[in-house]
C-alpha cells in the first residue's frame, strides 16, 4: 500500500512564491494544475501525478531548483 507522504509528493510541489512570480502564467496556461498560495512566502502547485511530472520538469528546465 502506498504511503500518503509519497502520494502527496507526487501530486504537488511547494515553491518559494518569489521563484515562481515569473513563471505562474506560463506554467497555469501549459498544465492542468492549480497554484494556491500557501502563505506570503511559499506556494502549492496541485495537480495529477503525471502533471505534476510534467510541470517539474518544465520548471527545472528554467532553473527552478525542486527538493
Amino acid at each position: 500500500m502506498s504511503e500518503p507522504s509519497q502520494l502527496r509528493d507526487s501530486t504537488q510541489i511547494v515553491l518559494q512564491r518569489e521563484v515562481l512570480r515569473e513563471l505562474e502564467t506560463q506554467l497555469d496556461d501549459e498544465f492542468t494544475v492549480t497554484i494556491f498560495d500557501e502563505s506570503e512566502e511559499y506556494c502549492r502547485i496541485i495537480g495529477s501525478p503525471l502533471e505534476i511530472k510534467a510541470a517539474s520538469d518544465f520548471l527545472v528546465r528554467r532553473g527552478v531548483t525542486i527538493a
